[in-house]
């Protein structure tokens, strides 16, 4: 397994400043945002919102295996879309009912932020609320199970546990399977995986018994639908779906393993007025 790395304490502030860009912009889209918007006009505000605060975008230009560079400021997710959307991909401007996941990543002074938060145009459905709810609260409880010396597994089962339980005890919904959060630092991606389900046979989770460390930097991130946790990506192109065309939310936030317990550095994002209307 590749070397989870670490930082100082030196650089704990420049960590935080670059995640700290990441929660003000969602702030400044959410005040922004409005039904009848295009994925390329929001894209283009993302852009002109990270240049405002000196940073750019670490997502414009990435690149993986066997895919194209991605092409926008951030990934822009419409409904059963649940990840990796672009800002070409749909083309109809928002309307009520539309849930969009908008996932920023930042280059700032050397260091990555990286954050998702999804936004709801209208009135909630009943459904729509529930769903949002398990996003939320998976994403809380989990970071509670992120303690030094503890197993990042425990992560898994927190957040398993809360959205894939039956009611009362947890929301009966599913997570997305074969994605999941990451380390970060001055890079993107880097060790350890964060897998959102416990591993269901030998080797399919290689971190998952390692023990969180201190100075380690997580971007963690629930992904869930309604109907499945089973996705489809059409010609290999970036936007990931749900495989039965249900809705998906997408939560996201950048925590520090501290000395004493798991530091957001996202915090006050998950306070960001997300219902649009």
């Amino acid at each position: 397994m590749p070397a989870i790395p670490t930082i100082s304490k030196r650089d704990v502030e420049a960590a935080r400043a670059a995640a700290r860009i990441v929660v003000d912009s969602h702030y400044k889209i959410a005040a922004w945002l409005r039904p009848g918007m295009t994925l390329p006009q929001i894209d283009a505000f993302i852009a002109k919102t990270l240049d405002s605060f000196g940073a750019r975008s670490c997502f414009l230009g990435y690149k993986i295996p066997r895919s194209p560079a991605f092409p926008s400021h951030a990934c822009l997710s419409v409904n059963e879309c649940v990840v990796h959307g672009t800002a070409g991909y749909y083309t109809d401007p928002m309307k009520a009912g539309d849930v969009l996941k908008i996932d920023i990543g930042v280059f700032f002074e050397g260091w990555v932020g990286d954050a998702a938060w999804t936004y709801v145009f209208g009135e909630m459905s009943p459904l729509v609320k529930k769903l949002t709810d398990a996003g939320k609260e998976s994403l809380r409880r989990g970071v509670t199970k992120l303690q030094p010396g503890q197993p990042y597994i425990n992560w898994a089962r927190e957040v398993q546990d809360c959205v894939e339980s039956p009611p009362p005890k947890g929301y009966g919904f599913h997570l997305i399977r074969g994605l999941g959060g990451h380390g970060y630092g001055r890079r993107l991606h880097a060790a350890p995986f964060i897998s959102n389900t416990v591993p269901t046979h030998a080797g399919e989770w290689p971190d998952a018994l390692t023990p969180a460390e201190p100075g380690t930097l997580l971007a963690v991130e629930p992904m869930i639908a309604v109907g499945t946790g089973q996705t489809v990506q059409p010609r290999k192109q970036w936007p990931v779906f749900t495989k039965d065309g249900s809705l998906s939310v997408h939560y996201e936030h950048d925590v520090l393993i501290g000395d004493d317990g798991p530091i957001v550095l996202t915090d006050g994002l998950q306070n960001v007025p997300d219902v649009i209307n």
